[in-house]
């Protein structure tokens, strides 16, 4: 028994001790506003940017570098999405109304997830040490899709982010990234929770 309590310890210790006071910084902001848009509110796009930031650092050091260019699109669409929430309004609560993919969007999105993938993948494998260049880069398709639909309050946004999230739990774990891990898998449940909230907030808007 008390070589297990060590064991837990030990493991505890290493995973606090591993973790950059930077990376805690972008997992907090990170998580709140994630969970600020799954709330709806438009004070997300704010402390997007400030992890977004941060994020660029972190994933350059872990040498993830589609990670990292996906966060300098992050700051686009984020600055795009406050944009966007606030057209025409005056308040912190976004108003806009959310919408439903359509076919033609699907179309776009599947055949520009395949073809990022593999010209993306191709160049960081031939070209960089990147640790996983087809996986890192599909995911990277996939969030980009995913931030873009998030931006035009496009329901299905989290159903992509569910998918590609839990792809990234493992691809943060191998890399040693384990409360980025953490982050991810909250950002799983947190999808689940803004897709329940923003479908039943579209079945209101069509009454």
């Amino acid at each position: 028994m008390v070589s297990l309590i060590d064991a837990v310890r030990q493991s505890l210790t290493t995973f606090f001790t591993q973790t950059s006071p930077l990376e805690w910084c972008g997992v907090i902001t990170g998580i709140l506003c994630v969970w600020l848009a799954a709330k709806n509110n438009i004070l997300n796009w704010p402390i997007a940017l400030v992890s977004v930031i941060i994020y660029i650092f972190i994933f350059y050091k872990s040498k993830l570098y589609a990670d990292m260019g996906l966060q300098f699109y992050f700051l686009a669409m984020s600055s795009y999405g406050w944009y966007f929430w606030t057209k025409n309004k005056n308040n912190a609560e976004a108003d806009t109304p959310v919408l439903m993919i359509t076919k033609k969007e699907i179309a776009l999105s599947v055949v520009s997830i395949i073809a990022f993938t593999a010209i993306l993948g191709f160049v960081l494998r031939q070209n960089t040490d990147a640790a996983f260049p087809f996986i890192d880069s599909f995911c990277t398709a996939c969030s980009l899709v995913a931030q873009l639909l998030l931006a035009r309050k496009v329901l299905q946004n989290w159903l992509i982010w569910i998918f590609v999230d839990i792809i990234y739990v493992a691809v943060y774990i191998s890399k040693g990234l384990y409360a980025t891990s953490i982050m991810y898998a909250l950002y799983v449940y947190i999808a689940w929770v803004g897709y329940k909230g923003w479908k039943k907030i579209y079945v209101e808007e069509l009454k």
